[in-house]
């Protein structure tokens, strides 16, 4: 039986190319039972035509199908399923069944109901897109990252790619977080002292997990990042919120009882408030002198293009009790999710014997591909071109800002990629977000930010990393509209 050209059509929405998709349809048929062994398909030519593609095209995706075990080719007679392809499961004997499982009895820990932010999938489509954290396709270098991940690729590096790490990390990424990354924040560290993980999220997470007990106590800012205050209360510990001022977070307000201080000193998460030297230095005081481990996330220090970068609390430190997180997932790309750990040897063996209980380690192909991005300057370059185009996109908001009258609530100084902002007093910024979301613009409510039962809903964050500069004053316009309107 020969196979229907009309049951052929192409995805405008497909991610790949054209002669993927075809590969796909026929592959998915073939393992839904819609394609069966023996049928016949159309002719390349046939297929072409009805497709408005290359014939070629259809070709190549029929000798990579073929040399799949996909399909067969018969001489002169044209292409056929193969009686070697994959069979669709039997669901003759299968049935439905009734879930009376008590699920609110049976489910020991729940996770859900958290403070995470909600980003909609589709924020790329959005004309003024004020979203933290994503990445802008025209800063990128991504010609230099899929030649990287070409070369990862390769036979050289195989059994980078293909071994399984155990508790270990790439060697050649380690090797530039010891000799760039952390030599620029000022420290000095053995490979002992660092650990790879899934981005700065899952590093937090892992240091939580190790460091903190249910009769232990954990000092935040307030407001911080949500995920983080998430994951401390599924360690049960206690959590003490320490509201921050225009210099972070302020050391004499850490109670003596404090086992951990977790800190974003850098670009105050989401003030983007940076901690002056002497707040540094007190701050590694008071942990001192209660005895308490500092856990520092560092996170967009590379963004510090209207001043340089403070010194790091991890480079400050004399005792050990610092612990530095660090992520490559805000400077490449939020969805590379790799970061690192830093800390004494002690506490990075344990860490490391946690993460490899959980996910045993990071893919290795992503591990060398970051490592040949980094490590042949590639990162380098996107950091300038990065921090130059966020200077113009700030300026550009700055004065934007100021001729529409809305009000920044904490004035960075040395840069970062948003505006902490206040609108005003009654203002329920969720409420305006949804409202904006009609007008293709996204912002960030700020509640989710903060701590307790009342939290303010009048703050909300401006990004500016991956909007157009073109965009940017329509886009403040259509906010302080929003604004007036009520």
């Amino acid at each position: 039986m020969a196979i229907s050209v009309d049951t052929f059509f192409l995805n405008p929405h497909f991610q790949g190319t054209l002669q993927s998709q075809i590969q796909q349809i026929i592959a998915e048929a073939i393992l839904s039972g819609r394609f069966r062994q023996g049928e016949k398909l159309p002719s390349t030519r046939k297929l072409a035509t009805h497709l408005g593609i290359s014939r070629i095209t259809v070709t190549l995706a029929y000798t990579e199908l073929l040399a799949n075990d996909y399909l067969t080719s018969r001489g002169r007679s044209g292409y056929f399923v193969s009686e070697n392809a994959p069979e669709p499961p039997s669901f003759n004997t299968l049935r439905q069944t009734e879930d009376v499982v008590d699920w609110s009895r049976a489910i020991g820990s729940r996770y859900t109901g958290g403070n995470a932010l909600s980003k909609p999938q589709n924020w790329a489509k959005y004309k003024y897109n004020f979203i933290y954290g994503q990445s802008d396709p025209s800063i990128f270098d991504h010609a230099n990252w899929r030649l990287c991940a070409l070369q990862a690729l390769g036979q050289k590096d195989f059994f980078a790619l293909t071994s399984d790490y155990y508790e270990h990390d790439d060697e050649r990424l380690v090797e530039f977080i010891l000799r760039h990354s952390l030599t620029r924040r000022g420290i000095l560290a053995r490979p002992e002292n660092v650990l790879i993980t899934l981005g700065a999220q899952n590093a937090l997470w892992l240091t939580a997990q190790v460091l903190l007990t249910q009769r232990r106590t954990a000092v935040i800012e307030d407001p911080c990042y949500p995920a983080l205050r998430d994951i401390l209360s599924q360690s049960r510990c206690h959590v003490v919120p320490l509201p921050v001022d225009q210099d972070g977070l302020p050391p004499d307000t850490i109670p003596p009882h404090s086992d951990v201080i977790f800190t974003t000193p850098s670009h105050q998460c989401p003030t983007t408030a940076t901690m002056p030297m002497a707040r540094r230095e007190a701050l590694l005081e008071r942990a001192r002198d209660i005895d308490a481990l500092i856990v520092e996330d560092d996170y967009e220090f590379e963004m510090s293009f209207l001043k340089s970068p403070s010194p790091s609390l991890k480079s400050l430190d004399e005792d050990g009790r610092v612990i530095y997180v660090g992520s490559f997932s805000k400077s490449v790309f939020p969805g590379l999710r790799l970061g690192y750990l830093v800390g004494s040897e002690s506490f990075i063996r344990e860490a490391r014997a946690l993460r490899s209980l959980v996910l045993r380690h990071p893919p290795g192909h992503t591990m060398r591909t970051a490592a040949y991005f980094l490590g042949l300057g590639h990162y380098d370059a996107l950091i300038r071109r990065t921090r130059n185009e966020f200077a113009k996109r700030r300026d550009v908001m700055q004065t934007a800002i100021a001729n529409f009258g809305l009000q920044i609530a904490s004035h960075e100084t040395h840069g970062g990629s948003s505006f902490w902002m206040q609108a005003p007093r009654g203002t329920d910024t969720e409420a305006l977000a949804a409202k904006l979301i009609e007008k293709s613009v996204l912002i960030e409510p700020g509640r989710p930010f903060f701590h307790g039962r009342t939290r303010p809903r009048e703050y909300f964050r401006l990004a500016y990393s991956s909007i157009n500069t073109t965009r940017i004053p329509e886009g403040i316009e259509l906010i302080a509209q929003a604004l007036k309107e009520g």
